[in-house]
């Protein structure tokens, strides 16, 4: 999630600061300040958190992701009918919906004409906002699953706003990211057996009664106050339904203000905050452009420090993405740490019976995405696809599988990844069977090893020199994370060719996620990866009760796969008839099949496939492919999938 002051790229200097200082008996770990809740959940693995803010939504997302250790299972759901709750938010026919409060308040469908969100995206955040509170209501859903749930929807909702980050005001243009559907997105659990909390209280208030190991403090460093710039997410969260007011639709917030961002009140907070501290070990994170000036701060913390003693970390920081930085005008973000002189040992305390060992599991809730970014991939239709396919299938065969995102959330026995890419299903096949975690450690360390990141290129020109001269396939993976659009494209060489993706691509914490999920998924099913020609590939096992769902190069439009200038097959008009051919022979042998195409792009129609698709079932999709690079205008896309069920 994009936050103010987030410290999500300051989780491994942190840890590195503190560590060292610990001596081994710390049980405890409390966030004062935890907005997006990284820092909480980073240092989850190793200690009993704490963690608190003032904002609701704040506290909605540390309530599902640090004070729970097991995600909900929704056994009453189950019960009625709903075996997955985050594929039933998502893929509800909202059709005829004409939404509620969203709807009504951001997006142009109401009176305001406000532009945080496309309609139909409000309308859906409208739906799975008011199922989320009547499930709860009606006792189908305790707390715990309530939390859960309203975290997936909060952390969906910045992936599709049409803000610059914040939401105190929004673009007047429609940015790229709005076009996406709305997608939940279900967070880690991580189980450190301990009993964790969330808590929503004023940080001044808090200390007065509250003690521990090690306290996290990271107070708002200027006169940006967090109620105005997260009202919608606020309001979302406590779907108290207030009166908005403003151009903007902002609540009331004279109750939410923080005086640790009021320049005439945050010198006596910060005084009053420190010296109330019952903690042994204090960090503080805050920046040379803060409300107080470095020295006083400094002084501040010196105060009330154990023998005056104050160790500073700094660190440069980019507030502005120009490519020129002037030194005089260099913004630095400061780390402080201290022992703190008002903390009492507790007695009888001392080195802890075993040290917190944790896991990572990983929610299944809701759609699996591919960590790969793979033209054509069809993770945005799979809440219109998947519930197209049999209730009951043996062997589903992915035959055009690419980045896997509909192979992976198949419902059955046994799953066949086909793909003639053999650079893709060969990293595959290096995921399938290892620990996620592992695999993001070797990810890690060559970005380490190379330097990478949106900026060196020459980092990113030498690793992919290397890789071609010995291929690998975690290094294909890691030079996707930092290619141009993050895409995989190989010359008739097969050798890897993407150019550098300056300032956007990078292994982000989302693309981590993504990674885990996936293979925590590939790692409990039965699935096999084959290369074969679509034609060749071997089906004498499959029966009445098997699938076989198609997704190939589109003949009609422009994406790079079908050129045939990228070391794999072109595809053309006699791949089409073949195709069709294959699929008619399944049904000859009533095996059920899927085809995913289009009829129509861009003013093209495919009138074979329209002809051929006569004698089968039409499903007809919605699909908006204006944020995909390849194809920026796409009216007349008429998006099918064609089933012999």
């Amino acid at each position: 999630m994009r936050f103010i002051g987030s410290k999500a790229r300051l989780l491994t200097q942190i840890n590195e600061f503190l560590m060292p200082k610990l001596d081994g008996t710390e049980q405890s770990f409390t966030d004062l300040f935890s907005g997006s809740g990284v820092v909480s959940q980073y240092f989850k693995d190793r200690f009993k958190i704490t963690s608190n803010d003032l904002m609701y939504f704040s506290y909605v997302i540390a309530r599902a992701t640090v004070q729970l250790n097991h995600v909900p299972t929704y056994a009453k759901l189950a019960q009625v009918g709903i075996a997955d709750p985050f594929k039933y938010l998502q893929s509800k026919d909202l059709t005829g919906d004409q939404g509620g409060y969203v709807t009504d308040n951001f997006s142009p469908a109401g009176a305001a004409g406000r532009m945080y969100f496309q309609t139909q995206n409000a309308i859906r955040i409208d739906f799975v906002r008011e199922q989320i509170e009547q499930w709860f209501h009606a006792g189908l859903i305790d707390d715990d699953g309530y939390y859960y749930l309203l975290d997936a929807l909060i952390q969906g909702i910045p992936f599709v706003s049409n803000i610059t980050g914040t939401y105190g005001a929004y673009l007047k243009r429609w940015d790229r990211r709005s076009y996406k559907p709305l997608t939940l997105i279900p967070s880690s659990v991580v189980d450190n057996e301990s009993a964790n909390s969330a808590l929503q209280e004023d940080a001044l208030q808090l200390i007065r009664h509250s003690s521990g190991d090690i306290v996290y403090i990271d107070p708002p460093y200027n006169a940006r106050q967090y109620a105005p710039n997260y009202h919608v997410l606020e309001t979302i969260a406590r779907w108290d339904k207030p009166v908005l007011h403003g151009v903007t639709g902002q609540r009331d917030y004279q109750d939410e203000k923080s005086t640790f961002a009021m320049k005439s009140k945050v010198t006596a907070a910060m005084r009053d905050l420190f010296g109330h501290l019952n903690f042994k070990h204090v960090v503080v994170s805050y920046s040379t452009d803060g409300l107080i000036p470095e020295a006083e701060l400094h002084q501040l913390l010196a105060d009330n420090a154990v023998n005056g003693e104050v160790t500073v970390k700094r660190m440069p920081y980019r507030k502005y993405k120009s490519k020129i930085v002037n030194p005089k005008t260099q913004v630095e973000e400061l780390l402080f740490y201290f022992r703190s002189k008002h903390y009492v040992n507790p007695t009888g305390t001392g080195q802890p019976d075993k040290k917190v060992v944790a896991s990572q599991p990983v929610s299944r809730g809701g759609y699996i995405k591919s960590p790969l970014n793979y033209i054509g991939g069809k993770y945005k239709l799979l809440p219109q696809i998947m519930p197209i396919f049999p209730n009951h299938v043996d062997t589903f065969v992915d035959l055009f599988s690419g980045g896997g995102n509909v192979g992976i959330n198949a419902d059955a026995h046994h799953v066949v990844f086909n793909d003639i890419n053999t650079k893709i299903n060969g990293l595959f096949r290096y995921f399938q069977g290892k620990d996620p975690d592992y695999l993001i450690a070797e990810i890690r360390a060559r970005i380490a090893k190379y330097q990478l990141s949106k900026t060196n290129q020459a980092g990113f020109l030498q690793y992919r020199k290397d890789y071609n001269a010995d291929p690998h396939p975690i290094d294909l993976y890691t030079l996707v994370a930092y290619s141009f659009n993050y895409q995989f494209r190989f010359n008739n060489e097969l050798q890897y060719n993407n150019p550098f993706g300056r300032n956007r691509s990078h292994f982000s914490e989302r693309m981590a996620e993504n990674l885990r999920r996936f293979v925590n998924r590939l790692n409990t099913i039965d699935a096999t990866f084959t290369d074969q020609y679509f034609n060749q590939i071997d089906l004498t096992g499959l029966g009445t009760d098997s699938l076989v769902y198609a997704d190939p190069p589109y003949l009609i439009t422009t994406g790079s796969y079908n050129d045939g200038n990228r070391g794999f097959v072109n595809w053309t008009q006699e791949q089409d008839k073949q195709l069709f051919a294959f699929l008619d022979g399944l049904d000859q042998r009533q095996i059920k099949f899927a085809l995913s195409n289009v009829t129509e792009h861009k003013g093209r129609t495919n009138d074979a496939l329209i002809t051929w698709s006569q004698k089968y079932h039409t499903h007809y999709l919605s699909y908006d492919y204006s944020n995909s690079s390849h194809n920026t205008k796409h009216q007349g896309s008429c998006e099918v999938l064609i089933t012999n069920y």
